[in-house]
């Protein structure tokens, strides 16, 4: 007998050589058939997986992220095998499921795939499907899986050297077999519907010298009505494209002369940033941080010292030479030796501590053309940087004061729904990792602490920590239920070491202190666009370029419509007057395109009383009222979507 351990802790005793489905089974018929897929011990494995040890076994519905994973997976090994039968030339690569479907990495050879071809891919696919074929795993040794590639697919070839004999196995479905590690649906009968969403460029291995093979991207569901839905979302994600926002609403730029992935920011963009900017500023001030400036390019032995150079340098900007001999200077790629410097520049009394310096840092790496997207991925963005210099004892306080900023944040600008993601080093990979043991067992020990203390729904995620130490990401859901990672703390005991970072204790000893690195926004860029997509463009009130329009009915209105304006500007409301020569409804339809929050109509009416009529962005009539009633009415709407950060 074998014990199997259940998720919630029971231990049921099974004969050995049963299956993850026959345990399924004896918890319950009904949920037996909703079973996908299984990880038993950390290995995802197939539902049909002899069980032969005791061990740990969770089982996976579609409704699991770990289920769709071997949904998608699935799916990606029949859209590979319709893609031979449809280009008997093809030579695969690889298909991995990803966040939201799969896609599957091919040399067409002389063919190529256009959207004109999707639905055929797709009622392949669909025909492969009905067939209701069995995933089955078998092991092969390396010397027979050479064998079967060599000579025909050169890229499989490789990726077989590069595997150890032993470890090697493949999965049969129908007449289709691929080099695969596992984590299969039982059968192709579960996949419903299919949709081939796009076909990109890749370059082989990611390496842009490599040749560029054909990516084609998917997704299946288990029923026809969730498909439907997720189409239904794309439209939604499409009209929300912060690309397509950032033009309309005139936010920023990319220009082909100033170069790829360096934005520009122009004046509506620009006030915005500024904006986010000063209310994060306003809460810093509060919360005991100092403002510094530091250059954007600093001597390559800084980057040395501080590991970014053995993490950047090679495969980001090359060094800048100067005219001395010798004298190499990088971009920078982070802001932390910086700020490390800055402590630097005299002792410190552990009365002194936390010494807590903020910056908005512009930092440059380099990205691959082809990773480049919009504000999202860019070469060139700016950090809402800070660290925390503080003594052991202060560590706790000083992380949970860090979340309470991050909440305040996240609250001001309609983030509710987030999660927290714990992020530790991988201990099989050392390597990746710089630092003693002690150090980073006591970082991610005082990120956990501190994560469980503030009652934070949060995740442990193994080999996502920085290269310099573990990190608190927050994970958050926008109104498109899509999840994106914003803002980050971390807790580094390594950089204070390389950069000799002293503080004179009660003991009248010197002591190393503590660093946190923090960055409620990330980057201005990344969040100005998580922002633009999560809103619609239809920022909270507070951070609206512009509060309202001014709509006179005709230029006989212009001087009543800057009276108007004036008073408003006196209350510090944000507007500005449409004077052009052209109809109310005009000046209507392109205010709402440009999202102004509030449209403001001015005639003979509203000037003979002293009134404005008042219209809401998406058409609501707020009716004719006085300006100051207006005043209150956004002062008011303001306060509501700001809070208060104590």
């Amino acid at each position: 007998m074998i014990q199997i351990t259940l998720p919630d802790g029971s231990v049921r005793a099974f004969d050995k050589g049963i299956t993850p489905h026959e345990v399924a089974v004896d918890i319950s018929q009904g949920f037996a058939r909703n079973v996908i897929s299984a990880k038993f011990n950390n290995t995802i494995i197939e539902t049909t997986t002899p069980l032969t040890t005791d061990g740990s076994l969770i089982l996976y519905t579609w409704r699991d992220d770990d289920g769709k994973k071997a949904f998608w997976h699935s799916s990606a090994h029949v859209l590979a095998q319709a893609l031979e039968e449809l280009y008997p030339n093809v030579k695969l690569w690889v298909g991995p499921a990803i966040e939201n479907g799969f896609y599957y990495d091919v040399d067409l050879g002389e063919d190529s795939i256009s959207d004109k071809d999707f639905k055929t891919i797709e009622n392949k696919m669909l025909e492969i499907a009905r067939g209701k074929h069995d995933f089955k795993m078998r092991s092969v040794s390396k010397t027979d899986a050479l064998a079967i590639y060599k000579g025909k697919n050169e890229y499989k070839v490789d990726l077989i050297e590069n595997l150890e004999d032993g470890t090697i196995s493949f999965c049969d479905h129908s007449s289709f077999t691929d080099l695969c590690r596992g984590g299969h649906i039982p059968n192709t009968g579960i996949i419903k519907a299919i949709k081939i969403l796009s076909v990109a460029g890749a370059y082989y291995k990611g390496d842009e010298n490599e040749k560029q093979l054909t990516r084609v991207y998917g997704i299946s569901f288990p029923k026809q009505k969730e498909l439907t839905e997720y189409l239904e979302l794309l439209e939604e994600a499409k009209k929300r494209d912060h690309r397509k926002l950032g033009k309309e609403l005139e936010l920023f730029a990319f220009s082909r002369r100033v170069g790829q992935g360096l934005p520009l920011w122009l004046p509506k963009g620009a006030a915005l940033r500024e904006r986010l900017e000063n209310f994060l500023k306003a809460a810093q001030k509060k919360a005991g941080y100092e403002m510094v400036v530091t250059p954007h390019i600093g001597q390559k032995e800084l980057y040395i010292t501080s590991g970014h150079y053995a993490k950047y340098g090679e495969d980001s900007f090359q060094p800048i030479n100067t005219p001395a001999e010798g004298e190499e200077f990088l971009l920078k790629p982070m802001n932390c030796p910086h700020h490390c410097e800055i402590y630097n520049t005299r002792p410190f009394s552990y009365k002194e501590l936390p010494k807590r310096y903020a910056e908005f840092g512009t930092v440059y790496r380099y990205e691959q053309s082809g990773e480049l997207h919009g504000l999202t991925r860019v070469r060139g963005f700016t950090q809402d940087d800070a660290h925390i210099f503080c003594t052991p004892d202060q560590l706790d306080k000083e992380f949970k004061d860090v979340i309470d900023l991050v909440l305040y944040v996240f609250g001001s600008l309609g983030f509710e729904n987030f999660t927290a993601q714990v992020s530790i080093r991988d201990p099989k990979t050392p390597e990746k990792y710089i630092g003693s043991i002690e150090n980073w067992e006591k970082a991610e020990n005082a990120i956990l602490n501190a994560a469980k203390d503030k009652g934070l729904n949060y995740v442990v995620e193994e080999g996502e920590a920085a290269f310099y130490g573990p990190k608190l990401d927050f994970m958050v859901k926008d109104a498109l239920g899509r999840q994106w990672q914003l803002g980050t703390i971390q807790v580094d005991y390594n950089l204070p070491e390389r950069f000799d970072l002293t503080y004179k204790g009660s003991d009248n000893e010197l002591h190393r202190p503590v660093m946190i690195h923090r960055a409620p926004f990330g980057s201005m860029e990344r969040f100005v666009a998580i922002l633009l997509e999560h809103t619609g463009g239809n920022f909270p009130l507070w951070l609206m370029p512009e509060q309202a329009i001014i709509l006179s009915i005709s230029e006989k209105y212009e001087k009543y419509a800057e009276k108007v304006l004036n008073l408003l500007e006196n209350d510090e409301i944000r507007a500005l007057a449409d004077n052009r020569n052209e109809t109310v409804g005009k000046k209507i339809r392109e205010a709402e395109m440009q999202k102004y929050p509030f449209m403001i109509i001015v005639g003979e009416q509203e000037e003979k009383d002293n009134t404005i009529t008042v219209r809401a962005h998406g058409g609501e009539d707020l009716g004719t009222i006085s300006v100051s009633a207006f005043v209150e009415l956004v002062k008011k709407e303001v306060n509501q979507s700001l809070k208060t950060f104590k």
